[in-house]
């Protein structure tokens, strides 16, 4: 089962791979968009994201692997299963260093491609989970007060409510109100889910004396 707005991205300089691979992936169900090479892939001004990107590792001007280093670059995380007519072993072991899914000689067989378009829509679907869990995060910690955001990081950091009382030179019953909107505003069920988020926001725990 494909997701709705999955997008493969062929990127060939070969029009008979681009209309082969493109036939082949549109009859399984995807949605296909093609690119000549890699300049034309990254003027793309698509609305939809791709999913997926199958890439020829010899490419015009910009190599398959030149590719894969500039979407690094540029923080263009998209998955990418890579197909060759002149595979080297060194070139793929760089390519999956790199981070690619997949690396096929041509020909390939369908199912191993069908496979690894697969596992990189997998792949894409959980970083765009990730990306937005932490969008989320964000936004919940950019609602809370100056003073809400002090006293996070004194709990995070393993400070009892009276020591934050004294360390913020406020009441102890203050420091329990703060502390209470903050879990609130935040969705945390826990202290321990409070430093997890923490972790993710890049909030440091304050060094102890």
């Amino acid at each position: 089962m494909h997701q709705p707005d999955a997008l493969v991205a062929i990127v060939d300089d070969d029009p008979s791979i681009r209309e082969g691979v493109g036939s082949l992936l549109r009859s399984a169900g995807w949605k296909v968009e093609t690119f000549a090479s890699a300049e034309e892939f990254l003027a793309r001004r698509s609305v939809v994201e791709p999913s997926c990107v199958v890439l020829d590792l010899q490419l015009p001007e910009l190599s398959g692997l030149d590719l894969q280093t500039r979407m690094a670059q540029i923080n263009v995380e998209i998955p990418i299963v890579f197909i060759t007519g002149h595979g080297s072993i060194p070139a793929s072991v760089q390519a999956i260093k790199a981070g690619a899914i997949e690396f096929l000689t041509k020909p390939f067989d369908e199912q191993q491609l069908f496979r690894a378009i697969r596992e990189a829509m997998d792949r894409d679907e959980e970083a765009r989970k990730r990306h937005t869990d932490l969008r989320q995060l964000r936004e919940r910690y950019a609602a809370l007060t100056p003073r809400e955001r002090e006293v996070m990081q004194q709990v995070v950091s393993g400070l009892l409510n009276k020591q934050i009382a004294v360390e913020l030179e406020i009441a102890e019953i203050t420091v329990k109100v703060h502390r209470g909107r903050v879990m609130q505003k935040m969705h945390a069920a826990s202290v321990a889910d409070l430093v997890r988020m923490a972790e993710k926001l890049g909030i440091h725990s304050i060094e102890s004396p």
